[in-house]
């Protein structure tokens, strides 16, 4: 790979033309990078011209349009991004050094929330950065230290074609949850590593809470519990599993306790104890985004977001543990 600006395939994921599809390709056209081409995969063509742009209208699920995208980019790298992010003007520029080393595969950063986002976006965004909302993995939503990942979204992700093809791409039905598989391919069938880097940032638009958010909640859950099954590697962690317990916990413990007479009171005892200690987090959460963002709803908001999420979650991680085959 050459030193300086290699052809870079910026694959943008899209149903339709949109605002937040516009923005993206305008940023990525401002990019501070000398050598890139940009694709859009659609399921709906539209007319809009752009330059460096070509769009590719098909009505398969989003992993096979990503690679029908990818086989048809001419880029040593292939540059992932969805329609509802856009890059800070150096991303590619701090994402290529990293490709000089043959044993890293792929390269990821955070998605921020944007300044711009409304104050129920924020919200949902403060949900998956806190440390009670998305637990350890607040790294793909705020920037923090270098590391190396072995699973991480395509919302912001850049990988070598030529790994990519080695892999067979996506190469999934599942949406989403594509690319769990494509990260658990690179890391284990060709040993390579992923490596996050802060400054490879994105800004990522979030759906408003609560419905639009719970609704994305959902899907994750609900294919994150099926993986757990069939792609133990990256899915069947404690992480994953908590908010299954916590459900269950704040669903069935009270039911047990009313039949369990000799043992009601210590039941109730622990199940109070445990809420309580569970509700002042969540308060300390709200009073922590309220002097982020000096805004009071965004706080409220957030505090019942979590947890919503955690429930919605964890009903939707049992559902796909239990389910035979997940679309």
């Amino acid at each position: 790979m050459p030193d300086s600006f290699p052809l870079i395939s910026i694959i943008i994921l899209a149903r339709n033309f949109n605002d937040y599809l516009k923005q993206a390709v305008s940023k990525c056209l401002g990019l501070d990078y000398g050598d890139f081409e940009i694709l859009i995969s659609t399921e709906e063509p539209f007319s809009q011209v752009f330059e460096k742009t070509m769009v590719i209208q098909s009505q398969e699920g989003p992993a096979l349009r990503r690679d029908l995208a990818a086989k048809q980019a001419k880029g040593e790298i292939l540059a992932f991004l969805d329609d509802d992010a856009y890059p800070q003007k150096d991303w590619l520029k701090n994402a290529v050094p990293y490709f000089k080393n043959p044993r890293i595969a792929a390269v990821c950063g955070p998605g921020i929330t944007p300044k711009e986002d409304s104050s129920q976006q924020k919200a949902s965004g403060w949900i998956f950065a806190s440390l009670l909302g998305g637990g350890t993995l607040g790294y793909r939503f705020l920037p923090k230290k270098k590391r190396e990942v072995r699973d991480f979204p395509s919302m912001n992700f850049l990988v070598r074609k030529s790994d990519f093809e080695k892999v067979g791409g996506f190469n999934s039905a599942f949406w989403p949850g594509e690319d769990t598989k494509l990260c658990l391919d690179l890391t284990k069938k060709l040993g390579k590593k992923i490596i996050y880097d802060p400054k490879i940032l994105v800004f990522h638009h979030r759906r408003p809470v609560f419905g639009p958010h719970l609704e994305q909640v959902c899907g994750y859950g609900l294919h994150r519990g099926y993986f757990a099954k069939i792609l133990p590697q990256t899915s069947k962690k404690p992480l994953y599993f908590m908010p299954l317990a916590f459900t269950f916990f704040v669903l069935s413990l009270p039911i047990f306790g009313l039949f369990a007479v000799n043992l009601r009171q210590p039941i109730f005892n622990i199940y109070f104890q445990v809420l309580g200690f569970y509700f002042s987090a969540l308060a300390l959460t709200g009073v922590w985004v309220f002097l982020k963002e000096k805004n009071l709803k965004i706080g409220f908001w957030t505090m019942i977001g979590i947890f919503l999420t955690h429930i919605c979650y964890g009903l939707c991680f049992l559902r796909g543990l239990l389910a035979p085959k997940v679309k």
